[in-house]
């Protein structure tokens, strides 16, 4: 996706920073609406679609991460949290609130911008090539390897911009182990986390997308000492 068709809400509580950004995006080429609070742009978000949300983790209020885990619930518009605070636990609670990356301030605007269009990359497109589909059955749940899109029964089941990479690395490699560090490198190279307990927590949250008893799974694997696997019911 190209940063004339992408656009962004960004969500923080001091003017200042809102200022700054929304003034920096634009002139890279984006669309750009802010909020000063989560209500804000709850509000926003009832009459607008957004391509990502640009999300402060520290604000007054319901904080991002609380807004991030609710925002997950109702789409799969991907997220990019801002934050002061770096330490790994607090980078692990925002990937499992559904973040699809995260970056610790004070940050280089441009290092902001690389993330922002590797997270639209990875994203999946809107327009789909009418070439014939290949559809992986996994139980109920149908995934189309072309158009990236998975379903259970008619109904779409949103997929974040990682969980839609991974589900291409693993549909790519059907019945075959792939490893925590091919994954990692994988996501790396279009942009993504590149910590295997990062890819852990994405699997957890892929698994309860696509399994009946996501803690007993059938079709996304752990396959002990080799890493996982995708194994579709055979058409």
């Amino acid at each position: 996706m190209a940063a004339d068709d992408a656009h962004l809400l960004v969500v923080d509580d001091d003017e200042r920073i809102r200022t700054l950004l929304r003034k920096f995006l634009m002139r890279s080429g984006f669309l750009v609406t802010t909020a000063r609070d989560a209500a804000h742009a709850r509000r926003i978000l009832a009459g607008l679609e957004f391509d990502l949300v640009v999300l402060d983790v520290m604000m007054p209020g319901e904080d991002g991460i609380s807004f991030c885990r609710a925002l997950r619930h109702q789409s799969g518009t991907p997220v990019l949290l801002l934050t002061a605070r770096g330490e790994t636990e607090d980078r692990i609670a925002g990937l499992e609130a559904g973040a699809d990356d995260y970056l610790a301030k004070p940050f280089e605007p441009k290092e902001l911008l690389l993330r922002i269009n590797a997270i639209l990359r990875r994203a999946p497109q809107a327009e789909a090539k009418p070439i014939p589909q290949t559809v992986l059955h996994l139980g109920p749940v149908r995934y189309d390897i072309t158009k990236g899109e998975m379903r259970q029964d008619e109904a779409l089941v949103r997929l974040t911009a990682t969980e839609s990479q991974l589900m291409r690395i693993f549909s790519a490699r059907p019945h075959e182990p792939v490893s925590r560090l091919e994954l990692v490198e994988e996501l790396s190279r279009s942009g993504g986390q590149t910590q295997e307990r990062a890819v852990d927590v994405q699997i957890t949250r892929l698994r309860r997308k696509i399994e009946a008893d996501p803690k007993q799974p059938r079709y996304l694997q752990t396959v002990r000492g080799s890493g996982y696997m995708l194994a579709p019911d055979e058409a």
